[in-house]
């Protein structure tokens, strides 16, 4: 309504969330799912010649189920995004800043200091997603709480002649999926899916009002697209969004892991938020309760409208997923919150 913004002043601003229902119906399929391999916070995950790629830490590795992961490759900083190119050229981002690309480092532009996610388009055009023009990658929960809009969209033409900027004020853009000439990216902050015209940079909602704050996008064999979301939303923390001082003292006071703030794991510490009597009664979790972290994959149609969903629920540990990738018949999932990869047959969905 025209005139609720003027009532709020009086009344009070109802915190509302969008409900797991229809397509986001909640369900048990992620917690169910047989581990395909388990390692230290397991974020991107990449398909590379038949084997599977996934970044932890500062290392990529390549693993294969029933064994250990093998170290591919080493690097001075965290691995914040993968990609391949279509002539088979590897691109890392580093949470330093530095893009990598053959092994050979890359200059960006200055304002490029916060990679979040890169992705190829078929003609060879390289997308950049740089998620804050003020906090590094894994600073996402303070650029959140200072409600941080700085993000930004890149794009290098084919044949690499240098990053020109196709759009800015992007609320930390978190995944990217070419579409033709244009891209779409997943704006974490407004829990949304834009879509970017590739030459000039318009911008149209594709898809809005998430339960959840997207992460990455990655493209699906019948045309569409997975989407993974790496926390919940809840009453609390869009209630906390509200209030500017409160926020301010919690940031100046309080260790960012006891933030009341989304979270890729939850439940392992006392001193955490969100633990008494409506999240936890006799010893036991509800799974229906509110959470700070929570374990969610959207499935896409091509007109990228969502299908169905995987789900591991507030009482479940596979939380945090960043990042999924398609291979031979199998859906690979990353939980970095549950430090494993899962796999799931496609063909059962």
């Amino acid at each position: 309504m025209i005139l609720d913004p003027i009532l709020d002043v009086f009344r009070g601003k109802a915190v509302t969330i969008p409900p797991l229902d229809g397509a986001f119906r909640p369900n048990t399929r992620l917690d169910d799912a047989p581990a395909f391999a388990e390692l230290a916070e397991p974020d991107n995950l990449l398909s590379v010649d038949g084997r599977l790629l996934v970044s932890s830490g500062n290392a990529v590795s390549a693993i294969v189920a029933g064994s250990e992961p093998v170290v591919v490759e080493m690097f001075p900083s965290a691995v914040t995004a993968l990609a391949l190119s279509p002539s088979g050229d590897l691109a890392v981002g580093l949470e330093s800043g530095t893009l990598l690309i053959a092994g050979k480092d890359v200059p960006l532009p200055a304002d490029v200091s916060c990679i979040t996610a890169l992705a190829y388009a078929e003609d060879g055009t390289l997308w950049l997603a740089n998620g804050s023009a003020e906090h590094a990658p894994s600073q996402w929960a303070a650029d959140l709480m200072k409600k941080g809009a700085s993000g930004s969209l890149w794009r290098c033409g084919p044949g690499g002649i240098g990053f020109q900027k196709t759009a800015g004020d992007i609320a930390f853009p978190y995944g990217l999926h070419p579409l033709g000439g244009d891209v779409l990216v997943s704006e974490s902050w407004r829990h949304q899916l834009v879509r970017f015209d590739g030459s000039i940079g318009n911008r149209s909602t594709a898809l809005t009002h998430l339960p959840g704050y997207p992460a990455r996008l990655s493209p699906a064999s019948d045309g569409g697209a997975w989407l993974t979301l790496f926390a919940p939303r809840n009453r609390l923390i869009e209630f906390v969004l509200q209030e500017t001082h409160y926020r301010q003292d919690m940031i100046d006071q309080v260790p960012p892991a006891y933030w009341i703030a989304p979270a890729l794991a939850s439940n392992r510490s006392f001193l955490e938020p969100l633990q008494c009597g409506g999240i936890r009664t006799m010893g036991i979790h509800k799974p229906w309760s509110p959470s700070r972290s929570y374990g969610l994959v959207v499935k896409l149609d091509p007109n990228m409208q969502p299908q169905f969903s995987l789900h591991s629920r507030a009482n479940g540990t596979r939380h945090g997923i960043c990042s999924v990738a398609e291979q031979d018949g199998q859906l690979l999932i990353a939980s970095k919150g549950g430090d494993c990869v899962l796999a799931i047959d496609t063909g059962g969905f």
